[in-house]
């Protein structure tokens, strides 16, 4: 194989600062110039080692196309770290650097993990509420249409964002050719999955970023069934899905805001159990910082207890098993698809906002997350779920007046209580907090049992019309208090400073 001559650079994305610096949770890139003759993609082998005092983390490198190979690193830790490539090519093997982590500036707080078993914070410690929404393609859309998704998302509180790698294919509502393919070759010559587009994986990699910038999470999905024979890129076999998997983890594993889904309505895809195990552990395997994992159920249910699921990705209409599946599964639950808001045919995207708002509440307050999406018939069929684009719907700017009621809860403590006598489901940190929610109900009072011997103050929480009014008055124990008669009404009762 002819050599090359080697180019070395250090490239800081997100958080440059100088020739040797960059920012924790930050990436670190390296790159390598190589050959390009025969397939570099499965030809040439690159990895590195980076060490700090005595912790050592890999990464896997990739082919970036015209003799370009990278390594991207995300340092967790600020201080001194030293680096060593490994390579099946000489002119890229044994190469030695060195940089200098930096503590991360205001606003970066690092990756999501979970947090006190049933929920989830940044890296730093800083709690984080998901308030996702679902927008599967919008990556594989014109430019002028993804710009529009990004602005849309600068406007909300959404959090998280379920998207696919692979575009999409279903009913008239998705068939658009996207703008760049993920492999080489056509579908009437065949795909090689060998041999991966740079030029695909480097506009899905920017949109991440793009999202970065905004504070949202990308709940990247990794494989989904709705190819539908168009373009046939969920036909890899297994040697190929693994080759796939252990690319894109090189590519995008560095960037703090990523999830692994394994799969959107896995069990529709006929793949087998052992299949599933594989994938999953090539991803804890190849992927050095253990982001978030999860698998997204259609009608069969996932063995969530394995320890490779991280949290629960479900989809479901029916929400009062939460607390058995947090009981069970001791892992955080986020109902990822309950129906969409809409007016589609279909029976998955026709809910009213009100009962969207409904069902994000009572994923809350029984211990649990949940995701939007929307699905209003539009004449060119822009339908957010698919292709982005602008939110026509009620339930957005309502579901971040959750998400604000949900960041004014405790750090630590809260967990969703269930009275058997009048099947009222509430979050409680006992003796402090207590968020009553009465769904599409219209009671025209509510009776809260609150600790005798400690004094709230009550507060009346409008969901719909986003209206948080108090209460006069100090209450204890057994009390009842008037209520508008409406739905969707919750009543928030706070302890007092100073009790005794």
């Amino acid at each position: 194989m002819k050599r090359q001559i080697l180019l070395i650079s250090c490239l800081f994305i997100s958080a440059a600062l100088d020739a040797t610096q960059v920012e924790q949770y930050s990436v670190f890139e390296l790159e390598l110039k190589g050959p390009s003759a025969g397939n570099p993609f499965t030809g040439v082998q690159m990895s590195a080692e980076f060490r700090l005092m005595n912790r050592s983390l890999f990464c896997e490198g990739f082919y970036d196309g015209d003799g370009i190979y990278r390594i991207r690193f995300m340092p967790d830790e600020p201080g001194n770290w030293t680096y060593i490539t490994k390579s099946n090519i000489k002119e890229m093997d044994l190469k030695k650097g060195s940089f200098t982590c930096v503590a991360a500036a205001s606003g970066n707080h690092g990756p999501v993990k979970v947090r006190n078993t049933f929920d989830f914070g940044y890296a730093d410690g800083t709690p984080f509420y998901p308030v996702g929404t679902t927008c599967y393609a919008w990556v594989h859309q014109p430019e002028e249409l993804v710009n529009e998704t990004l602005a849309t998302l600068k406007k909300t509180a959404f959090n998280k964002i379920r998207m696919t790698v692979m575009p999409k294919n279903y009913d008239v509502y998705i068939n658009n050719e996207p703008p760049f393919y993920p492999f080489e070759g056509s579908k009437d010559k065949g795909w090689d999955f060998f041999r991966p587009n740079p030029e695909f994986f480097r506009n899905f990699e920017q949109k991440i970023l793009e999202l970065q910038k905004l504070g949202i999470e990308a709940d990247v999905i990794l494989f989904h069934p709705y190819d539908w024979g168009k373009w046939n890129f969920d036909k890899m076999n297994t040697e190929q899905a693994v080759f796939y998997l252990r690319y894109l983890i090189a590519r995008i594993a560095a960037y703090r805001n990523v999830w692994w889904s394994m799969a959107n309505e896995y069990d529709i895809m006929r793949k087998t159990d052992q299949e599933w195990e594989k994938y999953f552990r090539v991803i804890q395997s190849y992927d050095p910082y253990s982001h978030l994992r999860s698998i997204h159920n259609g009608m069969e249910w996932y063995n969530h207890s394995l320890p490779w699921i991280t949290h629960l990705s479900i989809q479901t209409a029916y929400l009062e098993d939460i607390q058995d599946w947090r009981e069970l599964y001791r892992k955080p639950v986020i109902i990822d698809e309950c129906v969409y808001e809409g007016n589609v045919p279909n029976d998955w995207g026709n809910l009213t906002p009100e009962e969207m708002v409904n069902r994000f509440w009572i994923s809350y307050c029984r211990g649990a997350y949940c995701t939007h999406g929307e699905t209003y018939i539009h004449p060119e069929n822009i339908l957010w779920w698919s292709k982005g684009g602008k939110l026509y719907g009620k339930s957005p700017e309502r579901i971040a007046f959750l998400h604000k009621i949900m960041t004014e809860t405790p750090l630590e403590g809260v967990y969703p209580h269930h009275s058997i006598w009048n099947k009222e489901t509430y979050l409680i940190k006992d003796n402090e907090f207590y968020l009553h929610y009465y769904g599409n109900s219209q009671q025209a009072k509510a009776r809260l049992y609150l600790p005798k011997n400690i004094r709230f103050r009550l507060e009346v929480i409008d969901t719909w019309n986003m209206t948080v009014t108090p209460v006069n008055g100090e209450f204890s124990g057994m009390i009842e208090i008037p209520l508008p008669g409406l739905p969707y009404i919750a009543v928030r009762a706070t302890a007092l400073n100073g009790n005794k």
